[in-house]
């Protein structure tokens, strides 16, 4: 007889596949055992069962290459420990390339394994065949080896993490399915299902494809959708050893692992098929969708040619099923915004073995702890919009997504389809102007202007792209006369009440207790003193606030801000919306706002850092002087239906100015060379201000304190053991995006978090983190970075390299 389900447990995970159950069993590593596995079927049914089972390691993060690392570390010895077989070998995984385009791309990957402490080899064609000698390599120009990648049978995997979860005391019931989830204030309570109802304090949505439908039981959004994944496993087939390394071919769309003697097939082809737009059905369990021969075959003759034994090799099995894909095919992990203790991981695209072992531990120790134990922005459910779960736009979203996983990672390469959901009402007069529109949490925006005769459309390469000129051009009338940008994807809340100053200066490094009139630069900050955002706080009143952060971070930062309000006599409203923003910026900007406004722009009278409402034209906007781009400048915050008029009320005096319109990339290159930080790529909830350069925005003193101040306090005694740098390479036909190693007198010490050509600084430019202790003369030292391969020569300065002392600001 099976055991009754409990009727209160500490904590419920749904869903019984590979990561569900690589939860319970790191929760159980820790000593929480209060816990029910939920399975609506069988182990494994859904996605796991037929899961390709390849194990690789570098991803496009240091810590997701933690995860994955630790996931084959724990590969290799789960066997040992529970007693069931896994099928877990490590002889490594061949990249190919057929193009100088690739093969850039895996130099710079390989360069980055590097930074991440992954075993990594450049290998000739010869070389590849050598170790995988089906192949034919008479296209390929190169590739890259990584040694300790490998491979696992997914259903072994599983059962061996839900043996040893269960080993440990945590119950697992299968056939079991939750129909509803209970909630009371804003909190978990349980949950009920077909078998009975369940009270607890957390649930953890690992429900794989089902993660949405769980989530909406919950009326929390988990953006994911299915799509159709094929692969062929072929009769046994001579040569296909046991000892093949793992091979990907993305250049034809394919991958290759031996199995058993014969050789698995599987595609990410450009174009994939969705699935499941009308729902799953009820009974989905171990089940195969039809095959469409017609969709694969253009894989399989591309694959014949890479190995022609596949000619003559009988196919044993067609193979089509459903995997769960994200809009930006990156998974979900966290505890929902809107809903505490309810957690989600789900939504792998395909990398649901491989970094199921390292999803585990992190998300044991989130539970554990209520916060992430390192930096995992990048998967953050907290990063999704609303809008992300509408099924219509991830139909179409995730059709591109599955076979972006083998295009080109070029950089700057913008997402094609779902277009169109956020636009500024200056949109149409952009794309008027020549505007390249780029996407971020769903807004339009521009990120550079073609000239007139010039298609707006991007040309991807990893050296100077069809827009560099252009981009130069808009970077250099900002710093030598005046530029027009349209931030309105900026986030824009109002903080409002009797408590507003003592919310913000609570999580606020800097002191919100300003005049009414003044912006104040500051992070907030959690309680280790890590960066949770980066940020703009103006006071309009003496109980009036308007915070600014970044359209990326719009539902983080929101959220972030309403969890610390508790009973304070305070209130948050998103004004997103409400609000268009235009920066005119650079030397001119003044002159050319003074032909539009009767308010006096004077250093004496609007200096930087204030804020005041003035009059263009026919209407009164918000002007608040301040600059991401390192020059004199405005900020102008206009009611969005007043926003064409004072669009074209600028645009029209702008023409005795020479104004350029300017986009995304300039302001990028501006706000590199003067060494500007951003968050989630320059600094995190794991840097802190000091360790950052950050420290002139720490208000000591200010009464109160603030959370992470004691550890603010704590690092400044003991010293910082990173340091932020900024870096120009001496060689100005190489390029830096992120994630290229810095080398400190010979040895690698950190890598670039972000980077830009410097059009004024005339060499590309990039800032990073370099290890340190106390007492260490950081400038002393001879710099290279690493660009695919080959270091370069570089300079390195612990001050902005463009205007240190911030004279041209403040004008």
């Amino acid at each position: 007889m099976s055991p009754a389900l409990p009727s209160h447990t500490r904590i419920v995970i749904i869903g019984g596949g590979v990561v569900g159950c690589s939860i319970a069993y790191h929760l159980a590593k820790i000593g929480i055992t209060d816990v029910v596995l939920l399975e609506r079927k069988q182990l494994t049914s859904g996605t796991t069962w037929h899961a390709a089972g390849l194990v690789g390691q570098l991803r496009a993060t240091r810590n997701l290459t933690n995860l994955a690392k630790y996931s084959t570390e724990l590969y290799a010895r789960l066997e040992a420990e529970t007693g069931q077989a896994t099928g877990f070998k490590q002889n490594g995984s061949i990249s190919l390339a057929t193009t100088t385009e690739r093969m850039e791309e895996w130099r710079r990957s390989a360069s980055m394994a590097r930074v991440f402490g992954l075993e990594v080899e450049e290998i000739s064609p010869a070389e590849a065949q050598a170790l995988f000698p089906l192949i034919n390599v008479d296209d390929v120009v190169g590739a890259v080896f990584l040694p300790k990648d490998g491979q696992i049978n997914p259903s072994d995997l599983t059962q061996a993490l839900a043996k040893g979860a269960r080993q440990a005391g945590i119950k697992i019931f299968e056939n079991t399915k939750v129909v509803e989830i209970t909630q009371r204030e804003g909190r978990v309570t349980g949950l009920r299902t077909d078998k009975g109802d369940i009270t607890c304090e957390t649930i953890v949505n690992c429900a794989g494809m089902w993660g949405r439908a769980v989530g909406a039981m919950a009326g929390v959004d988990v953006p994911l959708h299915a799509c159709e994944h094929f692969y062929v496993v072929t009769e046994p087939m001579d040569g296909a050893a046991t000892t093949l390394p793992v091979l990907r071919d993305q250049d034809n769309y394919a991958y290759y692992k031996e199995d058993a003697g014969k050789i698995l097939l599987g595609a990410f082809e450009p174009t994939a098929k969705p699935w499941g737009m009308d729902g799953i059905p009820e009974d989905f369990c171990f089940d195969e969708l039809p095959p469409d021969l017609d969709h694969f075959m253009p894989v399989l003759e591309r694959a014949i040619k890479r190995m022609p034994a596949l000619e003559t090799t009988g196919i044993r099995t067609w193979f089509c099923g459903p995997e769960s894909f994200t809009p930006d095919d990156l998974y979900h992990l966290g505890e929902a915004l809107n809903l505490k203790g309810f957690y989600v991981a789900c939504g792998f695209n395909s990398i649901g073995v491989q970094s199921a072992g390292g999803v585990g531990h992190v998300m044991a120790d989130w539970i554990r702890d209520g916060r992430p134990p390192l930096d995992l922005w990048d998967v953050d459910i907290r990063r999704t919009m609303p809008f992300q779960s509408n099924r219509t736009y991830l139909r179409d979203r995730v059709s591109e997504g599955l076979g972006l996983l083998y295009a080109e990672h070029w950089p700057f390469r913008q997402f094609e389809t779902a277009r169109g959901i956020r636009k500024s009402p200056l949109y149409d007069r952009l794309a008027d102007a020549g505007a390249c529109f780029g996407e971020v949490a769903g807004w339009e925006r521009a990120n550079w202007f073609a000239p007139a005769g010039i298609d707006p459309v991007y040309e991807y390469s990893y050296g100077r792209q069809n827009w560099f000129e252009y981009s130069a051009a808009e970077h250099r009338a900002v710093r030598e006369n005046v530029g027009l940008f349209d931030l309105t994807s900026f986030a824009k809340f109002m903080v409002q009440g009797p408590d507003a100053v003592m919310v913000l200066n609570q999580i606020s490094g800097n002191n919100m207790d300003v005049a009414p009139g003044r912006a104040v630069y500051t992070q907030w900050l959690n309680e280790r003193g890590g960066i949770e955002a980066d940020l703009t706080v103006t006071r309009l009143s003496e109980t009036e606030f308007l915070v600014v952060t970044a359209a990326a971070t719009q539902t983080r930062d929101f959220y972030y801000l309403k969890d610390h309000i508790g009973d304070a006599r305070a209130t948050i409203t998103d004004v997103t919306g409400a609000y268009t923003v235009l920066a005119v910026m650079g030397p001119q900007s003044r002159a050319l706002l003074a032909t539009l406004t009767d308010a006096d722009l004077s250093n004496d009278a609007h200096p930087y850092g204030f804020s005041q409402e003035i009059d263009i034209g026919y209407a009164r906007i918000r002007a608040t002087r301040l600059s991401y781009v390192g020059e004199l400048g405005w900020e102008l915050y206009i009611p969005s239906d007043m926003a064409q008029h004072i669009y074209d009320t600028v645009a029209q005096a702008g023409l005795a100015f020479d104004l350029k319109q300017a986009g995304y990339h300039a302001l990028n290159s501006l706000r590199v060379e003067k060494a500007y930080r951003h968050w989630g790529h320059d600094i995190g909830d794991e840097d802190t201000p000091l360790e950052a350069g950050l420290g002139f925005a720490v208000a000591w003193e200010k009464p109160g304190g603030f959370i992470g101040r004691d550890a603010l306090l704590r690092q400044r005694e003991s010293g910082v053991r990173k340091r932020l740098l900024q870096f120009c390479l001496a060689d100005d036909s190489k390029l830096i995006y992120h994630n290229e190693p810095i080398w400190r007198d010979g040895a690698i010490a950190g890598h670039i978090t972000s980077g830009m050509f410097g059009h004024t600084l005339g060499a590309a430019i990039g800032l990073g983190y370099v290890e340190t202790k106390p007492g260490d003369e950081l400038l002393q030292s001879d710099y290279e970075i690493e660009v695919a391969g080959i270091r370069v020569k570089a300079a390195a300065s612990l001050r902005p390299l463009y205007d240190p002392s911030g004279a041209r600001l403040r004008v």
